[in-house]
């Protein structure tokens, strides 16, 4: 099979209006963990890895490989930079975007971190027995101190972001082992380490493609992003529980801020 250029004239908005279809959405969640850092070097788009297993995600096994887009959920640690002291609950709502309105550009990210895989880097572990890293404030405190009563308050802070990931081989890298990849996208100001992470993915993008090179690969994963950005900026797409950048809309990401997953 020859190698692959990027698709550059594809759509941007993928999906009727009114949101996600069956079978979406799809759930995967668990603990960000260090890794290798291929990606870092050589991509310059921080991603995320889950092992694929279908003990712990029973719909992953006959997932069709290739990139998927949706919302990631953090639990940043009150010493993050990127944690907001806010609820997103009161975040204003986010207009609906023209379908040839062109994307924010992604800020700059410091994210210093490494991959399990092939080419990524912060990581997860499968595992979803992660302690709460995080500490909402207790009344009159700020976030991280003693509730009220000598206890302290351990319940989890999420924070919504989009996301764009990939689920299989990775056809460049010639990846043996089959693993699901996040880019959640935002500008980090530091790393996430430990951190709990929940995973509501939404639609699928396009199918894995083996590149003629790396510069082909980098162009159609900077498309992927384009294309999560936009399809999650209409009201159907947003969830009314609010992202990290302030948009609410009309869609149920209730899971992914709920204090049990």
């Amino acid at each position: 099979m020859a190698a692959a250029t990027a698709e550059v004239d594809r759509p941007r908005i993928l999906y009727a209006d009114a949101g996600p279809e069956p079978p979406f959405p799809l759930r995967m969640e668990g603990a960000v963990i260090s890794g290798f850092g291929r990606g870092s070097k050589e991509l310059g788009i921080p991603t995320a890895n889950l092992p694929v297993d279908a003990a712990a995600t029973p719909w992953i096994e006959s997932a069709k490989s290739g990139v998927y887009f949706g919302y990631a959920s953090l639990a940043l640690p009150p010493s993050h930079p990127d944690r907001q002291r806010r609820s997103p609950r009161s975040h204003r709502s986010h207009p609906r975007a023209a379908v040839d309105t062109p994307p924010a550009p992604l800020a700059p990210t410091t994210v210093t971190s490494v991959s399990t895989a092939s080419e990524t880097f912060p990581s997860f572990s499968a595992s979803p027995d992660s302690t709460a890293v995080t500490k909402e404030a207790g009344a009159g405190g700020d976030a991280g101190t003693n509730a009220p009563g000598g206890g302290e308050e351990t319940k989890l802070h999420w924070q919504i972001y989009p996301m764009v990931m990939s689920i299989g081989y990775n056809p460049f890298y010639k990846n043996a082992v089959r693993s699901a990849e996040v880019h959640v996208l935002h500008g980090f100001g530091a790393d996430f380490y430990d951190a709990p992470m929940r995973l509501l993915i939404l639609g699928f993008v396009r199918e894995e493609r083996d590149y003629a090179n790396l510069d082909a690969l980098v162009t159609d994963i900077n498309i992927d992003c384009d294309v999560a950005r936009q399809s999650l900026a209409r009201p159907g797409w947003t969830p009314r529980q609010g992202t990290a950048a302030g948009s609410a809309g009309e869609f149920d990401g209730a899971w992914l801020v709920r204090d049990e997953a």
